[in-house]
């Protein structure tokens, strides 16, 4: 989740500037960039326990011990928080989540550099210290009670907010981890077109990274439980947006919604105001019961838009959100898939073809569904396992058609293999460790601390 905005403290004095805002990210293809982000479960070695804030196996002093490779730290109350360096950030979920939020870079090959310089960091570090991490969709093993909660302002005003609209939100802030990419429109229309295809095939993202399926060391039932999780956490400010597919879709429309969305907080001097619940309609004519007459700027409403979380969100780039945390190639194969689908016109063209007349309740079903189900989610007479390949298959002409290539002469495509592996399989990553987990590990989620570890 993200820290206080970097917006400008322009102030506020008519909807027509925060649709300029939104307006403001369109950018012609050559400066389109990819921007990934992936959180892990950081964890002792000796038994597998969350990472408190403090102490000898803290992130605290993890994050003290990272800044020996150049990251500079940012603090909040007098503690550290998070790191920055060279457009990156390292930052913490409310349950010590450790997050790397990647730069926006040009080739996929970059990308991958990126994870794996940080993941490198990270082990010897963790080495040092006795401590370990691990990508996966969901704590497998630990209760909600058992996670340290981190000292970030935010959480504890979310924390109290949450069980206000859902069962499952906390789960969703202490216990999930997730891979997203960021990735750049042209035009309003382009904006548009990308977020549809992202909702709509947001869920055969969430089936082929599936990596969730135990919780509290059982089988859950789901494959993706933490996809399954926001369906059960805030109605407000999550799911498939339907409104995203009607006339009159563009940055108007989506910030109108965003409006709509009741507010977190509001963030001054350091200190976050609790303003749950309430109307950002009500901040802009200054009428807000937390912070009355005062009015609000661009950072406000930069930080407004952060706490909205559908399969995409819309800020100045699209976020694609439906994936679980995993290993290293499907931290690499997760903007793969997305920049094969829409940084190639053709395929973004042949992406929108494959999606462009599926109903809304086709498009909710399989929300619904594919957390259970996987590739086996039942579509249209048949499931998901041929779409899916479809989906790969254009992926795979927008990479190749991007001629990115590396220095030994690679083009991106590879970078698709684990899930070209996946669907031919029909098995997704889930389904494998329920096979292991009835087998050889035996009934017992331990294994994955050492055998899924980076």
């Amino acid at each position: 989740m993200s820290g206080p905005a970097q917006a400008p403290d322009t102030p506020i004095t008519d909807i027509a500037q925060l649709v300029d805002y939104m307006a403001q990210g369109c950018k012609p293809a050559a400066e389109w960039r990819i921007g990934t982000e992936h959180e892990k479960l950081a964890y002792t070695i000796d038994d597998f326990r969350p990472l408190p804030y403090e102490g000898p196996y803290g992130i605290q002093r993890l994050l003290n011990e990272l800044q020996r490779f150049g990251w500079q730290p940012v603090t909040e109350g007098g503690k550290v928080i998070a790191l920055t360096m060279d457009n990156q950030s390292i930052t913490l979920e409310p349950g010590g989540q450790f997050e790397l939020s990647g730069a926006p870079l040009e080739t996929i090959h970059q990308t991958c550099i990126e994870v794996g310089t940080h993941l490198k960091q990270v082990r010897q570090v963790g080495q040092e210290m006795g401590i370990a991490m691990a990508g996966l969709g969901m704590q497998p093993k630990w209760r909600r009670q058992d996670i340290p909660v981190m000292p970030k302002g935010r959480y504890g005003i979310m924390s109290a907010y949450m069980p206000k609209k859902g069962n499952l939100g906390l789960d969703m802030m202490f216990r999930t981890c997730t891979v997203q990419v960021n990735l750049d429109f042209a035009s309003e229309a382009d904006m548009v077109q990308k977020f549809r295809i992202g909702l709509a095939l947001q869920p055969l993202a969430t089936a082929l990274f599936a990596s969730s399926p135990f919780t509290e060391g059982k089988p859950n039932g789901f494959l993706s439980f933490r996809s399954h999780i926001w369906t059960d956490t805030d109605p407000d400010r999550s799911g498939m947006l339907p409104f995203v597919f009607e006339d009159g879709m563009g940055f108007e429309r989506y910030v109108q919604h965003a409006l709509d969305v009741p507010m977190y907080f509001v963030y001054r001097d350091g200190k976050y105001i609790d303003a749950s619940g309430q109307s950002f309609r009500d901040f802009l004519a200054g009428k807000l019961p937390a912070y009355p007459g005062q009015l609000p700027t661009l950072r406000d409403w930069a930080d407004h838009i952060t706490t909205l979380f559908p399969e995409v969100r819309l800020k100045r780039y699209l976020e694609m959100r439906g994936a679980d945390g995993g290993p290293w190639g499907r931290l690499c194969a997760l903007p793969a898939l997305w920049t094969g689908l829409l940084y190639d016109a053709g395929a973004q063209d042949a992406a929108w073809d494959l999606c462009k007349d599926w109903t809304h309740e086709e498009r909710a079903r399989l929300r619904v569904e594919t957390p259970k189900y996987g590739l086996a989610t039942p579509f249209r007479g048949g499931d998901l396992r041929p779409v899916a390949k479809a989906m790969i298959e254009i992926a795979q002409s927008g990479l190749r058609a991007r001629k990115r290539i590396s220095p030994a002469g690679e083009d991106e495509t590879h970078f698709l293999s684990p899930l070209v592996q996946i669907v031919e399989s029909g098995i997704t990553p889930a389904e494998e460790l329920l096979a292991l987990y009835h087998g050889r590990w035996n009934r017992s989620v331990d294994p994955i601390f050492t055998e899924l570890a980076y």
